[in-house]
């Protein structure tokens, strides 16, 4: 079991503002996905819920239980109508929004004056997996300044210090509960075209990662 490939897949609970967070189906549908090229992939998946001291306390804990080799994870970005590539983690953290626990940042910032942190060219290679599904897909340089960009900054910590050889920070417009329908005013995207695009990052991660074991 070992010397399989393994992928694990993030998203987060619901948060002030979200009572329903689409990254919690999504992560269920990818993690669940069997395709011939996945027979030497050990899937896993984890939900955050939307602390920043669940973040600090359960990402070194899953890391350390599934020694990953690559970190697959999806954010909601409500007000966004197309899926986000982020390529990188700012330093920065908002002092304005609690979090799902009632608690708020007490600084602006991570990790002192440090500079932003990239994840990757690798992302490109993500971008273009999603856009070849046919979804609205596009790069972001700025993943806000809450729980997402916060584990995106955790994430990328742990790559430096000889954790996952990958991390891709993913995030995902807000949907109908229903996943499918298409009203006016609604999200474009549906969760089934979700799915297609992260299967399609997944897939490209997968490649990736065996690289990165390759090498």
């Amino acid at each position: 079991m070992r010397d399989k490939l393994r992928i694990l897949l993030t998203g987060f609970g619901p948060f002030p503002g979200a009572p329903y967070n689409p990254t919690q189906p999504l992560v269920a549908r990818l993690a669940q996905l069997r395709r011939p090229a996945l027979d030497d992939v050990v899937l896993s998946s984890h939900i955050f819920p939307v602390t920043y001291a669940a973040v600090d306390r359960q990402l070194p804990d899953v890391l350390a239980a599934q020694k990953p080799d690559a970190l697959l994870m999806f954010g909601l970005a409500a007000r966004t109508p197309y899926l986000r590539i982020e390529t990188r983690a700012r330093n920065a953290v908002t002092m304005l929004w609690p979090d799902a626990a009632n608690t708020r940042s007490a600084k602006r910032g991570i990790a002192g004056h440090a500079d932003a942190m990239m994840f990757g060219p690798h992302t490109a290679r993500l971008l273009r997996a999603a856009r070849l599904t046919g979804i609205d897909a596009r790069p972001s340089r700025d993943a806000g300044a809450y729980l997402c960009n916060y584990l995106s900054w955790r994430a990328i910590e742990h790559v430096k210090a000889g954790g996952p050889r990958l991390a891709a920070f993913i995030h995902i417009p807000l949907l109908a509960r229903s996943g499918g329908a298409r009203r006016k005013g609604a999200a474009r995207i549906t969760l089934e075209e979700l799915v297609d695009a992260g299967e399609a990052m997944l897939m490209e991660m997968v490649q990736l990662a065996r690289r990165a074991r390759a090498s």
